[in-house]
């Protein structure tokens, strides 16, 4: 709200009055960032960079396992999205952006409405697509989305100690990472360096 009533710049000059270091890394149209810097600097009243650093206790109560589950066979990733999107529009996607959009103030660029999904059914809503246009395109941006997190756990291999990937799509799934989270229990030291 504060947005659009002042604009970005203007919340882009308030967060470098309160956080110079944090506005000087950040475009004055920066809208995603702007807001998140600025809502942890009001709660916080601290600079982001220490909250960032301040750690209360960084201790977990659990241990954590390396496990990560990724597809040995792209054309069934891709098969798998398209029918997890389906499942979606026949569940009620479109009538769910329709609702929201009658109940709440919002616009396409909030980061809510540029959801993979989302997006494609605001355009459909406007008029600026058809049905299996919406269809396509949501099918798309799954597919991209699904490429960029499988590049991102990527960097694992070589960074995480004992990180293991299972094949996801294999018929015994839950039986490997079940039997991969004991070993791993069983081998990794309580507290890794």
């Amino acid at each position: 709200d504060e947005a659009a009533e002042r604009g970005w710049p203007a919340l882009h000059a308030e967060l470098a009055r309160l956080d110079p270091e944090a506005a000087a890394r950040l475009e004055p149209g920066d809208a995603q960032r702007i807001q998140r810097a600025l809502e942890i600097v009001r709660l916080t009243g601290r600079p982001l960079a220490e909250s960032y650093a301040r750690k209360e206790d960084d201790s977990l109560p659990c241990r954590l396992l390396p496990i990560a589950l990724a597809p040995s066979d792209r054309s069934a990733l891709h098969a798998r999205i398209e029918e997890r999107f389906d499942t979606m529009l026949h569940a009620g996607l479109v009538d769910e952006v329709r609702q929201l959009r009658a109940r709440y103030r919002l616009d396409p660029s909030m980061p809510s409405m540029r959801c993979v999904g989302y997006r494609q059914v605001w355009e459909y809503l406007d008029g600026g697509t058809g049905y299996d246009e919406l269809r396509f395109k949501g099918i798309a941006a799954t597919r991209q989305l699904a490429k960029r997190q499988l590049t991102w756990q990527r960097q694992f291999r070589e960074t995480w100690p004992g990180f293991v990937e299972l094949d996801c799509l294999r018929p015994d799934l839950p039986e490997a990472v079940l039997h991969t989270a004991l070993r791993l229990l069983h081998d990794l030291p309580l507290h890794p360096a």
